[in-house]
């Protein structure tokens, strides 16, 4: 008789059967604790191993970084701290939104100590990109992340970089004679779906601060020209990138990239003023990319590392971006209500993915592009690599505000 009862619960619900999670408001508490749990605040000399709580008094060495990866100066932060501050909005927690300016803080309050570094010309100083801005990695994301903590900080030097990145990226990044975002690499004029959300969300921010249509302009034309030249409607689906050089796509249909796209476009949907003559236009468009990727979604509920490709590996950092941009442009009113089952069920199969320390499972590291489809799918997974970590907080606090409409 027990046999059988245990059978039924495992077919039934085999969360419950192994202890998961299953609640969402605890399942994303989960996650971010673990995230500030894991969180040292210190610096540590990479070669001695010593640490320390900040950089003052230190000998000048390029051997002192930031000792957790969630202090680094990376873009996966800049999507960390967007989903942090959405959680202490929505959880009504300000734990949350303390995180991430503490984060910023420590950042910023230790600079100097690598300025000095920085302008004796000190190769691999840690936060280096932020003196000598040269890429959207190295600034768009994070500005995103940063301007939302600015919101509550109020700090004259988080102003002054923002300004600084937003000059940036207006007239340095590199781009194509109609104004598109591209990089030189890995050859040169190459348009990477990535730089959707390296550029799109700070630009909306900057747009609704200032009133500057110049920010909501570029913004918009850059998810205008990357539907042009990555869409592929053979798929509904969007390639990872475009070589100018030779007018030709890549390869894959790789998810996180596709998750990307997704993101940027929310994100200055959560912006773009309401009466702003092109808001139909871009919520058709990312109607269309919702329709398109449904399609490949797996009876799990999550997406697969190449989307169109069911024997390559399920991944969780694009089933995240995918689950939060359907869940939001629900919760908006942008689109019909009843496509919200496609976001209870990429959150039902991400739940399966979160450990019971919080961490999750199948996130693939960060990626680069190739010509050869085996590339994509050899590509590693890690434990709660923070490529997904933002994604989650935001999907799983747009899942909540949706059970709570209901």
């Amino acid at each position: 008789m027990m046999k059988s009862f245990l059978y039924l619960l495992l077919m039934v619900c085999p969360a419950i059967a192994f202890g998961q999670e299953t609640n969402t408001e605890a399942v994303v508490r989960k996650v971010a604790d673990n995230i500030i749990q894991n969180t040292s605040f210190k610096f540590i000399n990479s070669t001695t191993k010593e640490k320390y709580d900040s950089t003052k008094g230190l000998a000048s060495s390029a051997d002192i970084k930031a000792d957790s990866k969630y202090n680094k100066w990376a873009y996966v932060n800049g999507v960390l701290a967007i989903g942090m501050v959405q959680t202490a909005d929505v959880l009504n927690d300000k734990k949350y939104s303390k995180y991430s300016q503490h984060n910023f803080a420590f950042i910023f309050d230790n600079l100097n100590y690598f300025e000095t570094l920085q302008k004796a010309k000190t190769p691999r100083v840690e936060y280096g990109s932020v003196f000598n801005i040269t890429n959207l990695d190295a600034c768009g994301a994070m500005s995103a992340g940063l301007f939302d903590v600015n919101a509550l900080a109020q700090r004259k030097d988080y102003q002054a970089y923002l300004e600084r990145s937003a000059a940036y990226i207006l007239t340095k990044q590199m781009r194509l004679s109609d104004g598109t975002l591209a990089r030189p690499q890995p050859r040169f004029g190459t348009l990477w779906a990535d730089d959707m959300f390296m550029s799109i969300p700070f630009l909306a921010r900057m747009g609704k601060l200032t009133g500057d249509s110049k920010y909501f302009d570029d913004a918009i034309k850059q998810v205008e020209n990357f539907n042009k030249y990555l869409y592929d409607p053979a798929t509904g689906l969007f390639f990872h990138n475009y070589y100018s050089d030779d007018q030709t796509n890549g390869v894959g249909h790789w998810g996180r990239s596709n998750g990307w796209i997704a993101m940027a476009q929310v994100e200055l949907l959560n912006n773009l003023p309401a009466n702003h003559p092109k808001r139909p236009e871009l919520i058709k468009l990312l109607l269309r990319q919702i329709v398109g990727y449904s399609r490949y979604q797996d009876p799990t509920g999550l997406w697969h590392q190449l989307l169109d490709k069911p024997d390559s590996y399920l991944e969780t950092s694009v089933t995240a971006m995918y689950t939060y941009a359907v869940a939001r442009a629900v919760n908006e009113g942008w689109i019909n209500e009843k496509y919200l089952a496609i976001a209870r069920e990429g959150w039902d199969g991400l739940k399966t993915k979160i450990t019971a320390a919080g961490e999750l499972q199948d996130v693939c590291i960060g990626t680069n592009m190739d010509t050869d489809i085996k590339f994509y799918y050899t590509r590693p997974t890690e434990l709660n690599d923070t490529h997904g970590l933002g994604a989650l907080l935001l999907a799983g606090t747009e899942m909540l505000k949706a059970e709570r409409k209901k």
